[in-house]
């Protein structure tokens, strides 16, 4: 996703004339000429409907005289009572053609934000995407009409430049690529092979149902359009085309844009995104999401953060939810967090003798040292827990005469918000003892020359013993 998305003029501009006749030879050009041709595999999606049968029966006729290696992938969702048959039928012809059919199961999970339809999209893609290699190259059977029919979909939406380019001929995939290599021709040219060449397919009557927004366009909207414009289809794939240029020009323009606001840790610098006018900050937040791999957000989300600009809230930290992230005001940056796990809840007894494996892969580890940390002879035969926090917790940190909440702890450290939950707490025989490895309170704090544990938190992975080394004097808790 961090890459800008590539606009392809050849697959393009092959085929957008009105009635331009399908062939396999015309197939076998495109393929070339966009370098699909010199894949590995090229794995088709195939269906069993029209478009797909029609996709891999042109295929494999081609393949002796290019040579390359050519699977179908079926993605059997179990939504429809004839799956079963369908994938049957789908089976009967790949023996015929000799082409291997490899068959996926999808999950498809929750549908009350999306839809199921939309979620099925989901699950079908995901499958998809986990069988395409580096030099694999996924190609599905979309044509003109579904591109004319995706473009007024995102219209109706209110999608801006980026969902008004419909589908890309060519975009990142799993570890490979996705082409779309039929989106010059009609449908009906691919019916007009289908028939030409005694082809079967299966019909799935749930295209026929005028309540799903692009059946109604495809049966409705769109005949009624063509009675008026006869080619507006093709216009249509051509605006399509344009919106794609503009969407390439924005993103790169959004790219330097956001090169110049962005600051350690992926974070966007508000000073720096201020200097920027009301588009490009539109611009710049799009494409920073975008580059994450997350859904673009509605304008509505993006006015909401382009608020914070003009009125910062007086506690200097806010956060909006956007779908499944956040994005959090902190600092005088934005940081947007995908990942941010439940606090844990459980009560663990920790020997300092042994490393800890914490929740999300952490582990807490007492290292020996002198002057720092909890003095040993506080702790030893007494009873070491470590638990997260719960609310109005205190502790009067070393050197100082008065107790200070958790909370404010917190609050003045360099810890972000979205990860103070997961700060582990020490107490020993119930009184807190440290905070995480940060803070020593006063009654367990080691004095000079006296033993000590100083503690560190670290990722499973890393060996902090092998690499640390500390001067006790240097330490002031």
């Amino acid at each position: 996703m961090g890459s800008l998305r590539k606009i392809d003029s050849d697959l393009h501009q092959i085929t957008l004339a009105t009635g331009a006749p399908f062939s396999p030879e015309a197939l076998s050009g495109i393929l070339i000429r966009s370098g699909w041709a010199s894949a590995t595999t090229l794995k088709v999606a195939y269906s069993g409907g029209l478009d797909s049968t029609v996709l891999l029966h042109a295929l494999a006729g081609l393949r002796p005289a290019h040579g390359w290696r050519l699977e179908a992938v079926h993605v059997q969702h179990g939504l429809h009572p004839q799956a079963e048959a369908w994938l049957d039928q789908c089976r009967r012809f790949c023996q015929v053609l000799s082409v291997p059919l490899r068959v996926e199961r999808a999950r498809i999970g929750s549908t009350a934000d999306t839809g199921l339809e939309a979620a099925a999209r989901h699950a079908r893609y995901a499958c998809l995407a986990a069988q395409i290699g580096p030099t694999d190259v996924l190609l599905t059977a979309h044509h003109l009409d579904d591109q004319a029919e995706t473009l007024l979909l995102q219209l109706l939406r209110g999608a801006g430049v980026e969902g008004l380019a419909a589908m890309p001929g060519d975009a990142p995939l799993g570890e490979g690529r996705h082409a779309r290599p039929l989106l010059g021709f009609r449908r009906a040219a691919l019916l007009a092979y289908a028939r030409t060449e005694g082809l079967a397919w299966v019909e799935d009557s749930g295209n026929l149902d005028t309540r799903l927004g692009r059946n109604f366009l495809r049966y409705r909207a769109l005949p009624l359009l063509e009675s008026r414009w006869p080619s507006v289809a093709t216009r249509l794939a051509r605006a399509a085309d344009h919106a794609a240029e503009a969407s390439f020009l924005l993103a790169r323009s959004a790219a330097e844009d956001l090169r110049r606001c962005r600051r350690a840790g992926d974070a966007i610098e508000l000073t720096a995104l201020g200097r920027l006018t009301t588009p490009q900050q539109r611009n710049v937040l799009r494409q920073w999401i975008r580059q994450r791999g997350l859904p673009a957000p509605s304008a509505r989300a993006i006015d909401g953060l382009l608020a914070y600009l003009r009125r910062r809230p007086r506690t200097g930290y806010s956060q909006m939810s956007i779908g499944h992230y956040r994005i959090y005001l902190y600092q005088h940056h934005f940081h947007l967090v995908t990942d941010r796990p439940d606090p844990p809840t459980s009560l663990l007894d920790w020997d300092p003798a042994r490393p800890l494996l914490l929740p999300h892969d952490r582990r807490l580890l007492a290292v020996d040292t002198i002057g720092a940390g909890i003095a040993r002879a506080k702790i030893d035969g007494r009873q070491l827990t470590v638990d997260w926090r719960q609310g109005g917790e205190c502790c009067r940190l070393a050197g100082q005469a008065h107790r200070q909440t958790l909370k404010k702890l917190l609050q003045s450290s360099a810890i972000p918000p979205w990860e103070r939950h997961l700060v582990p707490l020490v107490r020993v025989d119930g009184q807190l003892a440290a905070i995480g490895d940060r803070w020593i309170c006063e009654p367990f704090a080691a004095r000079a020359h006296e033993p000590g544990y100083l503690l560190r938190i670290a990722d499973v992975s890393i060996d902090v013993r092998e690499n640390f080394s500390i001067e006790p004097d240097a330490l002031i808790w």
